[in-house]
């Protein structure tokens, strides 16, 4: 589909699938578990959310961690491949706030918890 000898084209190919280059920023924030992921991206389907954390551990962006304690425990972290997507992201922030007039990500919870106060 895109020019497998293009580096953006190949970056793009990673990171443009839906909910991605959100996943990522979330990790790289420092949530680590599926539930906050899923907190933290309101709308994501917990199926959705499982095959795009599946998909970036194939690309080597992620690793996911198992614990053997009951119940079981299940972390996720960027690799060295994933930590070197920061600085992009970073300046997706930077064009965010500059250029379109964005200034901050509100957290899913937070927005929500926003919103069912102000309705209160």
């Amino acid at each position: 589909m895109s020019d497998p000898t293009c580096p953006v084209c190949a970056t793009a190919d990673i990171i443009c699938g839906k909910w991605t280059i959100l996943v990522i920023r979330d990790l790289a924030e420092g949530r680590s578990r599926f539930c906050e992921l899923e907190r933290s991206l309101a709308g994501i389907s917990p199926r959705t959310l499982s095959l795009r954390l599946r998909g970036l551990e194939e690309q080597g962006i992620v690793e996911r961690h198992t614990y053997p304690e009951v119940p079981p425990r299940v972390e996720y972290s960027l690799t060295a491949k994933g930590r070197a997507l920061a600085p992009l992201i970073e300046d997706m922030r930077r064009y965010g706030s500059e250029w379109l007039g964005v200034r901050e990500c509100v957290p899913a919870e937070a927005a929500t918890a926003g919103a069912v106060g102000a309705a209160a």
